[in-house]
């Protein structure tokens, strides 16, 4: 009788540290569970049962995203517990800047090979990133895919869900002139751009492994930063304030992202000098011949996160954002829009 599971190892499939993987994952998974999990790992679904009772009309909002080809300086770095930070980050981001609270997260992990100690590292990082969140991770799927990757590569994808109620939405259609644009300190480039980047470094033979100047880290943990999560921040604000509309500053910059929220007779306009921008971006733009135009439609430029808010609300946003230890900045304002004028319009770039 053929051993199947060795027929399959030997056809680059190993069933046992799949297995081995997943009871390693299954007390860190628990640790993300809030009281709607009702399932634990290892079934096929993951359930999750709602309280009906939390809001009138409650609506379901949802995300998937991946981290792109910064997985690849993960590789060179051999550094891969904070990748999985940026994962969540890039899912609950997007949901909570229309004004949803996270529930739950689902990891998809694929690669050639499963090395079991690099997997538990990335899904330590998932994690942490789920308790920043505060959100439960529900599930997941680890595929082992030979000849579909070159040796110790892999990719991950992330879907998260969460709720709001329907009355509670932001969308950006309240948003009206004279209102007024907060931007909240990114932590880095997050996970945008990277491709861009890995070519910089190519073509001129950076070194990983060293500094460049103003840090004290090498260049390579410098921008494996992981994404900021703002979710926490998000929803204590919006217990108080009123928030017309949000941006998560993503691939696209300002540029691609911040438009996406604004209704079609207004403008953002946003003075680039009101906050400090972190060197790192300087260093992106010299060392690859970019011009501020081209960094702020590619890159966050030191902005993670646009909040738009009535005028009168500002100081108390920015005092609020402060005591959350968060860095704000009151960096534009929305303006009338003429008919084919761009909706964006950076001043003393």
């Amino acid at each position: 009788m053929v051993n199947q599971s060795k027929a399959y190892k030997e056809a680059g499939v190993n069933l046992e540290a799949a297995d081995d993987f997943v009871d390693r994952i299954k007390d860190m998974a628990s640790g993300t569970y809030t009281k709607g999990v009702i399932t634990d790992i290892g079934l096929f679904s993951g359930m999750f049962k709602l309280n009906k009772d939390e809001m009138k009309n409650p609506v379901l909002v949802s995300s998937t995203d991946g981290v792109g080809t910064k997985l690849k300086i993960a590789n060179q770095m051999e550094k891969h517990d904070t990748i999985g930070i940026d994962l969540v980050a890039m899912n609950v981001n997007d949901i909570v800047v229309h004004g949803a609270k996270p529930l739950f997260f689902l990891d998809y992990f694929a690669t050639g090979q499963l090395d079991v100690q690099k997997a538990e590292q990335i899904v330590t990082g998932i994690v942490k990133g789920c308790k920043q969140a505060q959100c439960a991770l529900l599930g997941g799927e680890t595929a082992e895919l030979p000849g579909c990757y070159d040796s110790g590569e892999y990719d991950l994808s992330g879907f998260c869900v969460g709720l709001v109620d329907q009355d509670m939405i932001i969308d950006g259609s309240s948003i009206s002139l004279g209102d007024k644009v907060i931007g909240i300190n990114s932590s880095g480039l997050h996970s945008n751009g990277y491709s861009l980047i890995r070519k910089l470094l190519n073509k001129n033979e950076f070194d990983l492994q060293k500094n460049i100047p103003g840090y004290v880290q090498p260049l390579g943990l410098t921008i494996l930063e992981p994404t900021k999560i703002y979710v926490q921040t998000i929803l204590n604000l919006l217990r108080d304030f009123q928030i017309k509309g949000m941006a998560h500053i993503t691939g696209g910059g300002f540029l691609g992202n911040l438009p996406r929220i604004l209704p079609k007779n207004v403008r953002a306009v946003i003075d680039t000098q009101t906050w400090t921008m972190n060197s790192l971006f300087t260093w992106i733009k010299e060392n690859g011949d970019l011009d501020w135009s081209e960094m702020f439609q590619i890159f966050n430029c030191g902005i993670g996160l646009v909040l738009i808010v009535d005028k009168h609300a500002v100081d108390d946003v920015l005092i609020r954002l402060k005591g959350l230890k968060e860095e704000g900045h009151l960096i534009g304002e929305v303006a009338y829009r003429k008919p084919k004028e761009s909706p964006i319009e950076l001043l003393n770039v």
